[in-house]
């Protein structure tokens, strides 16, 4: 399930693509959470292990991925897409976000006043 893999990458610090240094294993989640059943389901599978609530986790179980969990994430996780290809005037724009330049895309393009359409 969706949830599974979900809760598994997000416990190892990977992305959606289960790419990433595994820097972390662990989920904390208590009783009455909507995870909580989930990350169940998942020390049933043999996926992770739980230990109950403790006080330096809120009261709330502590989960930790397997290395059977691990496994399932590399074989689950879907491909990484390419990037789609932009346009020389996509990439433009683009950067003029990423610049943040105080002024307007017209202006940062170098349209002058007079040949706007628009302010």
């Amino acid at each position: 399930m969706a949830d599974d893999l979900h809760i598994l990458q997000h416990a190892l610090g990977v992305d959606k693509y289960g790419q990433g240094d595994q820097y972390r294993n662990h989920f904390v989640t208590g009783e009455g959470s909507i995870d909580h059943p989930v990350c169940m389901r998942l020390v049933d599978a043999g996926l992770m292990t739980r230990t109950c609530g403790h006080t330096l986790t809120g009261g709330d179980d502590l989960f930790r991925v397997t290395p059977a969990g691990i496994e399932y994430v590399a074989l689950h996780s879907p491909a990484p897409q390419p990037e789609p290809k932009l346009t020389q005037s996509q990439k433009r724009y683009r950067e003029w976000l990423r610049a943040d330049p105080g002024y307007s895309f017209a202006e940062w393009i170098g349209v002058p006043r007079e040949g706007r359409r628009y302010g």
